[in-house]
């Protein structure tokens, strides 16, 4: 199945994207958590949302997931590892799944962890961001993962079933991954290693771990690996008003188009960006009419 659109993110954009793209009864996924936004969930208190004083962000994220239900919005539990051009439409692989839209909006939010130094340069190349997808390429291998997140530790889990040695990375609290072939690493990683293959990863305290590819497990993905042709201006999507990328059929809504990192903001924008693949959509139909 073709999709009319994708959209990739389950917060405050997302959502309105999503709510917008049901009521105009448009044929869409929409991917993410369905814990729908961990930062609006930690909020103590929001004052300059309108018509809601006061609401805690776990009052709003109930509020979404409530109207959520109510209008029958499916969100797909997966994260979108890489999208590519393919003519009129865009293939999105999530995991081992695979998806195609004609058109995006990326509601993905701000990307907290920073990409590693040599992490972009050798992905495909022994980086990987997918578990399930390239596993089975390191069955009896010595590996690195890297996770900034507990929900991620299943994927550990499953690769430390295939590896001969794992080195983990947890890059949080009380990480509960464990094994005989497991090695939890305390210190944080610096670098990747290698020049045609990964070859290493590097310590902060100047050390070095032999491994022979490194799996990033991560709730968000840079832009250079989620979609490497995308316009950024000081590190978010570049927009215009009608929130369109520089790619045909590819919007973008919410903290990841740049500040002000608000709710608002973001519900706003997503509104507009729904509205704009609605016209895109209509224009690209009109011109293949005879």
């Amino acid at each position: 199945m073709v999709y009319d659109v994708a959209v990739i993110g389950t917060g405050p954009a997302g959502f309105s994207a999503a709510l917008n793209l049901k009521i105009l009864g448009k044929n869409f996924i929409w991917i993410g958590s369905r814990d729908l936004s961990e930062k609006a969930g930690k909020a103590e208190r929001i004052d300059n949302y309108p018509g809601l004083p006061h609401i805690t962000g776990r009052e709003l994220n109930a509020a979404f997931s409530a109207q959520a239900g109510e209008m029958g919005l499916a969100i797909t539990e997966q994260m979108v590892n890489s999208i590519v051009p393919m003519g009129e439409k865009y293939a999105l692989m999530a995991g081992s799944e695979f998806y195609e839209a004609r058109t995006v909006i990326l509601a993905t939010g701000t990307v907290r962890t920073a990409v590693l130094p040599g992490e972009s340069a050798l992905v495909g190349k022994g980086v990987s961001y997918c578990a399930t997808c390239d596993g089975g390429l390191y069955r009896g291998k010595t590996i690195a993962v890297i996770c900034n997140a507990a929900r991620f530790e299943h994927e550990a889990a499953f690769l430390a079933g295939l590896a001969a040695k794992v080195y983990y990375f947890p890059v949080y609290k009380d990480p509960a991954l464990s094994g005989e072939n497991v090695e939890v690493v305390k210190e944080r990683a610096s670098a990747i290693l290698g020049e045609e293959r990964v070859s290493g990863v590097k310590l902060r305290g100047g050390g070095t771990l032999a491994v022979d590819g490194v799996f990033c497990l991560r709730d968000s993905l840079a832009l250079s690996a989620l979609l490497p042709s995308i316009g950024t201006e000081d590190g978010h999507i570049a927009v215009d008003r009608g929130m369109a990328t520089n790619l045909p059929g590819v919007y973008a809504a919410g903290d990841c188009t740049g500040r002000p990192y608000q709710y608002a903001k973001a519900v706003g924008e997503g509104n507009t960006a729904a509205h704009s693949v609605i016209a895109y959509l209509a224009k690209a139909r009109n011109e293949l009419l005879p």
